[in-house]
């Protein structure tokens, strides 16, 4: 994964919880102001696990305390992984839960490097295809994803039911 000079990826946990949540929360948020989105903390609750891989990218920042180096880790970004199973073939496949870059961060690589480093986390572990869920108004992420050579398989239908 070639990243934007300056960034660094690292791995993420069960740990955080709390801030997987805040970056869910904003990535929704941009698309749906007015809607509270509580329900998210029980979404990683019941799906951030061992099984579903996180990552998050910050700018580098190393400094030196005592003769010592350590980076200081400021999240810019972060991806998120799930299992799915193609309910064609029956394959189970990787699937992206949460893709988001902080507003500020975005047009840099960023997203781009993290998609592909999900294709090689996937590839290695054996799947032969990643999927993903996109709101049709989320057009900057739509564009992304057809330019890493995404297409649509299906289409989510909802209707309201009042």
């Amino acid at each position: 994964m070639s990243l934007p000079a300056d960034y660094e990826l690292w791995s993420g946990s069960g740990l955080d919880r709390a801030l997987l949540v805040k970056f869910m929360r904003r990535t929704y948020q941009e698309l749906y102001p007015d809607q509270s989105f509580a329900h998210l903390a029980r979404t990683v609750e019941q799906y951030l696990s061992k099984e579903t891989p996180l990552w998050w990218v910050g700018q580098a920042d190393s400094c030196s305390f005592e003769n010592t180096n350590f980076s200081t880790r400021s999240p810019v970004a972060c991806l998120w992984l799930g299992n799915a199973v193609d309910q064609v073939r029956g394959d189970r496949h990787s699937h992206i839960f949460l893709l988001y870059v902080l507003p500020a961060y975005r047009r840099k690589g960023i997203g781009s490097a993290l998609m592909h480093h999900a294709e090689e986390w996937a590839r290695r572990r054996g799947d032969r295809q990643m999927g993903l869920q996109v709101f049709v108004a989320n057009q900057p992420a739509l564009s992304l994803y057809q330019k890493l050579g995404y297409t649509s398989q299906s289409v989510w239908m909802v209707k309201p039911l009042t």
